[in-house]
């Protein structure tokens, strides 16, 4: 794949996200403002899977495992 292919892609990829948002209407201030935002709402999302989630995911496994008759932990 040649690099002018993956620029296009990309260029495609930002307009439809342009689109999708609709911020394409809005004053340069505003676009920097709306991304800006955007990139922190998504980052903050991101982050509290990444932290989250496992735990909960272990807590749940627990928590079945205990139900479906698995073998108690030791106390040792």
């Amino acid at each position: 794949m040649d690099i002018k292919r993956v620029k296009d892609y990309i260029y495609w990829l930002y307009y439809q996200y342009l689109l999708i948002t609709c911020s394409y209407v809005l004053e340069p201030w505003e676009q920097s403002m709306f991304h800006t935002i955007t990139v922190t709402v998504f980052a903050m999302v991101v982050y509290t899977a990444y932290v989250f989630v496992p735990i909960h995911i272990r807590l749940a496994f627990e928590f079945f495992s205990q139900i479906f008759g698995g073998q108690p932990d030791s106390t040792v």
